[in-house]
């Protein structure tokens, strides 16, 4: 990998050694080409990308405990630099024994601006975020595919898709609304899926750069999932299948009138902001 990436000196803080070198975020909205991603990424040797990650969830728990129910304790027993430590080795745990230089770790969550701060607090202050887009019609219209795939028939499940501040698409939303806003420093790299699965060249490219790794012949006709999900768990089979070869399908899954009108909506809002987060950052 390029000798640019910033290795994490855990050791300096009297930690186990690291598991990785760097540490780059996969976030964004569902349903937007992550697993494909993952997929692509595992194919280079020096790359460890798997499914939905607990490292943000579990950092978060920890914090919360250090800043609250375990506060008095370290406080009183000159531990407080214990908590920072505590905090900062979770995602060497978590990804103990990999043999590969860099960990792409999936979570929709860190972009949010709460996350993004422990990320630069305990993990890296120059870290990269990758954010995949997608229209939301496309985004709930695939969820309803899957739904239905799997024999749920639901239109109250598909309309709860687009309530505000619920998961797993609008608080996505959220957090990528608030990355366009605040990537005055090049934290955020910003991919559409349709860039994804038309140009999986010139997109990975853009990653490879924005990265900092040296290039790779990555095999578009050959696609496989190195670390399948347990799509069970989640009640909802084939969740992040991936198809072996990268090409466009279309989907026919028709919404509720309400819902599709509903989905148009939020497009053309987002559609407004990015206008505006673009003037603002050209300004």
């Amino acid at each position: 990998m390029n000798k640019r990436i910033n290795t994490i000196h855990l050791e300096q803080m009297n930690s186990p050694q690291p598991s990785f070198q760097q540490f780059v975020c996969l976030s964004g909205l569902p349903r937007s080409g992550s697993t494909l991603l993952s997929a692509l990424l595992c194919q280079n040797p020096d790359i460890h990308s798997e499914g939905n990650s607990a490292v943000c969830q579990l950092m978060w728990d920890m914090q919360h405990s250090c800043n609250t129910n375990s506060k008095e304790q370290l406080h009183a027993n000159h531990r407080l630099p214990t908590a920072k430590r505590l905090i900062s080795v979770i995602p060497h745990v978590y990804y103990e024994g990999i043999t590969e230089k860099v960990v792409v770790d999936k979570c929709r969550s860190w972009s949010l601006e709460p996350n993004i701060r422990m990320l630069h607090d305990y993990i890296d202050p120059n870290v990269k975020v990758i954010v995949l887009e997608r229209s939301i019609t496309e985004i709930v219209k695939s969820f309803a595919k899957l739904f239905r795939s799997n024999g749920i028939y639901n239109d109250d499940k598909e309309a709860a898709l687009v309530v505000p501040g619920s998961e797993p698409v609008m608080r996505s939303l959220a957090g990528l609304l608030w990355a366009k806003e605040h990537n005055q420093n090049g934290t955020f790299l910003f991919i559409q899926y349709d860039d994804l699965i038309s140009q999986p060249k010139e997109t990975l490219d853009k990653i490879y750069a924005f990265c900092g790794w040296e290039p790779f012949e990555h095999d578009f006709e050959n696609v496989e999932v190195k670390y399948p999900e347990f799509d069970e768990v989640y009640h909802l089979p084939g969740q992040h299948a991936v198809r072996t070869k990268i090409e466009k399908t279309s989907n026919i899954t028709l919404l509720s009138q309400n819902l599709s009108e509903q989905c148009r909506k939020i497009d053309e809002e987002i559609g407004n902001i990015y206008q505006t987060t673009t003037f603002k950052l050209s300004s």
